[in-house]
């Protein structure tokens, strides 16, 4: 296919990482199961691999999809999201001090928290991303790394990307942004300067909930920290299987069209939430009461098939509208076709600023009328 065929966006996301199989004639690419790979009499490799957990074609073909939809360079993928971060994190230099958006996902800052605070060589602080006056303040003391997230998870603050990369590379600080909500279609970090993407494949890249793997996409492969961080993908070996990949890779053929019916779905129930009665407050950056409006027009396409609303009457009415839904699922994750909600008060914990009577929602390809009629009956029985 020529170069100017395959221009648009859209189009790109339905070939990336697909090749005709030059054996068999196979538009589809094979499942390569095996963990190791033969050598000639010589005891030269027969072809570019040597063991999976090092490289394998199917991974290699989701990466060099993944690099060509994010405008990236080189693409590593990863058992997880989560261990996407880990491998970065582990890959920074001893002394490395990491800035982190303070309402970053609940996993990525657990692992931060929680893991990584063992290391004594590392030091992590959350500064609020929107308040640039706090990031800052927070820049002078000498920084590696700067992590944010943006619409962040499950509050859908939208974080100004420009103003935070600009910010942060003139402080000497590298930027690393979770694009998992957005998705290449709809936000393009590295195309504003970011130095990383990070995506958890598991939520609309695969889109079907039926895959674990994360991955993560550099500007710059010639930086010394992408090198390490390609060693320890290779050595730590926290990847994915090759049927993960390929599950993958099926699913980010249908990306677009999946996206642009779950964001249609969310646009609407948005609206009809912001004016339901037994809502206090709806958070979604497509609506133009949301405080980060402005921003998320200008460097989003879309707004997004996430959102999450607070019911009125605290956390018992909440769980109550979650146990009366019957269409949407009441289920962990997100971007998958089926929709999904969740009270992240209770995943989180007790310590957790997420409000007590939020609810958030992934937005799935069913008719909306359906949807809508099932938050109705919720909200009324509870």
């Amino acid at each position: 296919m020529s170069d100017d065929l395959r221009r648009k966006l859209t189009t790109r996301v339905v070939h990336a990482g697909h090749s005709v199989d030059p054996v068999t004639g196979a538009l589809v690419p094979p499942i390569h199961l095996s963990t190791t790979f033969a050598r000639d009499p010589s005891g030269e490799l027969i072809g570019p691999y040597l063991y999976a957990r090092a490289q394998n074609p199917n991974r290699q073909a989701l990466e060099v999809a993944l690099a060509d939809l994010e405008s990236g360079a080189a693409a590593l993928c990863f058992a997880s999201g989560v261990a996407s971060l880990a491998a970065t994190l582990q890959a920074l230099e001893p002394g490395s001090r990491v800035l982190y958006g303070a309402n970053l996902y609940y996993g990525s800052r657990a692992l931060m928290e929680r893991v990584f605070a063992l290391r004594t060589d590392l030091s992590f602080e959350p500064v609020d991303l929107r308040e640039l006056d706090h990031l800052d303040k927070a820049l002078e003391r000498r920084t590696r790394m700067v992590i944010a997230e943006s619409p962040t998870n499950p509050m859908l603050h939208v974080i100004d990307l420009d103003a935070v990369i600009a910010r942060a590379h003139a402080a000497g600080a590298l930027v690393l942004i979770d694009n998992t909500w957005p998705t290449p279609l709809l936000q393009r970090p590295l195309e504003r300067g970011a130095d990383l993407v990070l995506h958890s494949t598991t939520k609309y890249i695969a889109g079907h909930c039926d895959v674990t793997g994360g991955a993560l996409i550099a500007r710059d492969p010639e930086n010394p920290l992408w090198h390490r961080i390609a060693d320890v993908q290779a050595t730590a070996g926290a990847v994915p299987s090759p049927f993960d990949c390929w599950l993958a890779l099926r699913g980010l053929s249908t990306l677009a069209v999946r996206l642009r019916a779950q964001v249609d779905n969310a646009e609407q129930i948005a609206a009809w939430l912001d004016s339901h009665p037994r809502i206090d407050k709806v958070h979604y950056p497509g609506l133009s009461t949301h405080p980060d409006y402005v921003i998320a027009t200008r460097q989003m396409s879309r707004p997004g098939a996430m959102l999450s609303f607070e019911v009125s009457g605290g956390v018992s009415v909440a769980a109550g509208v979650l146990g009366g839904l019957r269409l949407i699922g009441r289920a962990t994750s997100l971007g998958g076709v089926h929709s999904l909600a969740e009270h992240r008060y209770r995943v989180e914990g007790p310590d957790t600023t997420t409000p007590q009577n939020l609810i958030r929602l992934s937005v799935g390809i069913e008719h909306v009328d359906d949807l809508i009629a099932d938050l109705a009956q919720a909200l009324e029985g509870a």
